[in-house]
């Protein structure tokens, strides 16, 4: 199996650390806000690469961290805690609007049929550890602190290490690319460095009591309690040597985590564990619309519960969690991949194109005639060449579709399959499109679906009347019957909608 090294640009054999046992660490979801497409596409690329890991007889760990706390504005160590800036704003607790968060992702994963990590941790829950981690690199000498922030020193690291050496970029053009916009980072030796712990202000709601030792300039030794929070690069540093070990196998994110949230992490990791964090960096690309990113500080995400729903302006109807995740599944992990209407409606015909062929498996009667034998034990071998070269699905979903041909032609009396080619073919349709691509059949009652709609939506039109007569006993015993039944309501100014 060969996959792209980020690190090395380069496709390489895949060779774990430790025979037949994988750690592997991909970068979760910040959770103050609902999962968009883009946390879809992260979520099914990595879990494509954990499935076909496990498929093929791995032991695998899988890592996947929850941010909910330290995730700043701006990524220049500036601006307000994401999480604490939405639990402000709705006057909750954060650890309220996390939980939220955290279950309202859970939920959407578990409908793109995205498998839970083996554990997932969350950033708030390993304050010991990143402080611990923090007291490494200040003892190692890269860490400076000024006004109770601590902060990681990227020019010193620079003259023995190669900082850049993920993302390809150069110190020097860094550093004169921000000299000129240091505002709120007036505190920091260069504006390179990166926070590993910060001074919480007034305002801050997350804060701990962290105490510190180091040696100031002029060599005298200090000892500071500071009351503040981590750094946002340096929880995946931590949780990722806590779970999986100083050195791992796999480190995975999305493309735009490769500067600088990732390039920190090898800094953080090479002085306070004295060695790179992993040994293989995987990033997948981006979402766009028209051309531009999709991304929540953007504005023009599409929540993958609109997508669900079909409730989004740019979309002209709802699509299902299969159709999404087939969408994704069709371009490479690391291209870009551009939303639009057509393209997840081409995603649907060729979605049940290929579940329809699997179910027209059982019902094909074997022949004799082995010639057909030859066909499809070839289409098996490209399909796991194509996964076995960097998780290609696309190929490999090329090569499934030759396989459909053949269930059709078979079907129609065209051409003959003997009874080991139908084993062959089922088995290939049960282990990759099931196994490894998870992709099942949720629209199986999709001839049911638009009659269902129209009864839910009847049924909401009677709730919106009894609401305006003020009759709310009507109106609240309607919501929670529908409720009971796992139908979501949600009332917006637009009027109300309906998910499963």
């Amino acid at each position: 199996m060969k996959i792209y090294n980020t690190l090395t640009r380069q496709k390489e054999d895949f060779k774990p650390l430790v025979e037949g046992h994988v750690g592997m660490y991909v970068c979760g979801p910040t959770v103050y806000g609902d999962p968009h497409l883009g946390h879809a596409r992260s979520a099914i690329s990595f879990d494509i690469l954990f499935r076909y890991l496990l498929h093929k007889g791995y032991k695998v760990r899988y890592v996947r961290n929850i941010t909910d706390v330290g995730h700043l504005e701006n990524d220049a160590d500036t601006g307000e805690d994401k999480l604490a800036k939405k639990a402000r704003l709705e006057q909750l607790e954060p650890m309220e609007v996390a939980k939220y968060y955290i279950d309202r992702y859970h939920d959407m994963m578990d409908l793109l049929n995205v498998s839970r990590p083996s554990i997932e941790p969350c950033a708030s829950g390993h304050i010991i550890e990143q402080i611990a981690m923090v007291q490494k690199i200040i003892n190692s000498g890269f860490a400076y602190e000024e006004n109770d922030s601590i902060y990681f020193d990227v020019v010193k690291y620079n003259e023995q290490h190669d900082y850049g050496i993920l993302s390809g970029r150069k110190l020097e053009d860094m550093l004169s690319a921000t000299r000129e916009n240091l505002e709120g980072q007036e505190e920091k030796h260069n504006s390179a460095d990166f926070a590993l712990w910060k001074k919480a202000q007034p305002e801050h709601i997350m804060r701990w009591d962290a105490t510190f030792q180091g040696f100031c300039k002029n060599n005298t030794e200090y000892q500071k309690t500071i009351s503040g929070f981590p750094g946002w690069h340096l929880e995946c540093s931590a949780m990722g040597s806590k779970y999986l070990g100083e050195q791992f196998d796999i480190h995975g994110g999305g493309m735009d985590l490769c500067f600088p949230h990732h390039e920190a992490e090898i800094a953080q990791s090479e002085i306070a564990n004295g060695k790179a964090p992993c040994r293989y960096w995987m990033h997948n690309n981006m979402i766009t619309i028209n051309g531009k990113k999709m991304g929540k500080s953007l504005g023009n995400s599409i929540m993958l519960e609109e997508f669900f729903t079909g409730n989004h302006p740019l979309l002209e109807r709802a699509y299902s969690p299969m159709i999404v995740r087939f969408f994704i599944l069709q371009a490479h992990y690391r291209s870009t991949l551009d939303f639009s209407n057509e393209a997840l409606q081409a995603a649907e015909k060729g979605l049940k194109r290929l579940l329809d062929a699997q179910k027209l498996l059982s019902k094909i009667q074997s022949t004799a005639d082995k010639n057909n034998e030859q066909v499809v034990d070839e289409l098996v071998k490209k399909c796991y060449e194509a996964l076995d070269d960097d998780l290609n699905t696309p190929i490999a979903i090329a090569h499934l579709f030759d396989a459909v041909r053949i269930i059709n032609a078979a079907n129609d009396k065209k051409e003959n399959l003997s009874k080991t080619a139908i084993e062959q073919l089922q088995k290939l349709f049960s282990d990759v499109v099931g196994d490894v691509l998870g992709l099942r059949d949720d629209q199986q009652n999709s001839g049911n679906n638009e009659l269902l709609d129209g009864i839910i939506r009847m049924i909401l039109d009677v709730r919106n009347m009894a609401k305006a007569n003020k009759d709310f006993a009507t109106s609240d015993k309607i919501r929670d019957e529908l409720t009971a039944l796992g139908i979501t309501i949600k009332d917006t100014k637009e009027g109300s909608t309906w998910s499963l």
